[in-house]
């Protein structure tokens, strides 16, 4: 199993042990093949378990999907949120809110794949429970970028537009890094930064 999906603390609430397994093990499934390519004997599989065990804790295969999507999309939030009301201009808080988010979809660039991109494959209900979550995503880091045009420091016509461009950029640092690459996650994360903060028309000047 790939060891970025075990590594501890981003299913720390998941629980028992065996469940946690099964999240491990989804999300390798998923990202190796694709939500819908995936069966449960092969999430079993990757756990080492019986199919039927899978069942124990999970009603279903979109019940595991919408666990992994959800504790992924609330650690995104945290991390923009505690960027965003952290202290400093807003120069500082939008490259500390960038590195930190391509860190995390750099580090944690399995699981991120699967939390950004098989949101279609969710129910109706569990859908619009993640689709709240990325709006107050979107909010945080819109809420920074909307300080540095207030205080003059960004120079930005279309906010909106701008802050979707910023958190693509981020988001789609899951679907191309690579651990053996020359960048570490923290060096994508200040590149990522300074790039943004040009975008802004702050200059890579964040500290």
């Amino acid at each position: 199993m790939d060891t970025e999906v075990q590594q501890p603390g981003l299913w720390a609430d998941v629980s028992p042990d065996a469940a946690k397994r099964l999240v491990n093990a989804a999300v390798q499934a998923f990202a190796e093949r694709g939500y819908h390519a995936t069966t449960t004997r092969d999430i079993a599989g990757h756990a080492g378990m019986s199919p039927a065990a899978l069942y124990i804790h999970y009603k279903t295969k979109e019940e595991l999907l919408f666990r992994i999507s959800h504790v992924g999309h609330q650690l995104s939030l945290r991390i923009l949120q505690d960027a965003a009301e952290s202290e400093g201009t807003p120069v500082d808080r939008l490259a500390r809110a960038v590195r930190a988010f391509v860190r995390w979809h750099a580090e944690r660039h399995t699981t991120a794949r699967v939390v950004q991109y098989e949101l279609g494959a969710l129910s109706e209900e569990h859908y619009a429970e993640v689709v709240a979550l990325r709006r107050r995503t979107d909010g945080a880091m819109r809420s920074i970028i909307e300080d540095g045009v207030a205080s003059g420091d960004f120079d930005v016509p279309d906010v909106p537009g701008t802050t979707l461009a910023v958190l693509s950029l981020c988001i789609d640092v899951a679907r191309w890094f690579n651990v053996e690459g020359r960048r570490t996650p923290e060096e994508v994360g200040q590149l990522y930064a300074d790039l943004v903060l040009r975008m802004v028309g702050a200059g890579g000047q964040g500290e």
